[in-house]
């Protein structure tokens, strides 16, 4: 399959996602972008069309976790970021949106970070 293909996939299952979920002021939407190399999260209030909070893998440095390693384990790390910045700002119940993406590595590994740190969706 190619890119263009896989891309067109994601999209039409991103889309498909989206219908069914919506981020407000009460609970916004923990959205998820996953590249090759990286992977991005930011929680949206689509009412305001604002980004509350953001954080990606970028500035992490490679952790020392046993059971999880790579770049499954920079996303878990980005979950338990995001989480305590979500905290901080008094966000405690997201809407999950995978992007797309199928929910398993990275972004199964970002959602269970984001869980541990506190947020609860």
């Amino acid at each position: 399959m190619t890119t263009a293909i896989k891309k067109t996939l994601r999209f039409k299952r991103h889309r498909r996602v989206r219908t069914q979920i919506n981020g407000t002021a009460d609970r916004p939407r923990l959205a998820v972008f996953r590249s090759n190399t990286h992977i991005f999260a930011q929680i949206i209030d689509d009412g305001q069309g604002a980004t509350l909070v953001s954080a990606d893998d970028r500035p992490i440095k490679k952790t020392s976790n046993k059971e999880l390693s790579g770049k499954i384990a920079l996303a878990y790390e980005t979950g338990l970021e995001i989480g305590k910045k979500a905290l901080a700002k008094n966000i405690t119940q997201v809407v999950f949106d995978r992007g797309g993406y199928l929910y398993h590595g990275r972004v199964k590994a970002l959602a269970e970070g984001a869980r541990a740190a506190g947020l609860k969706f």
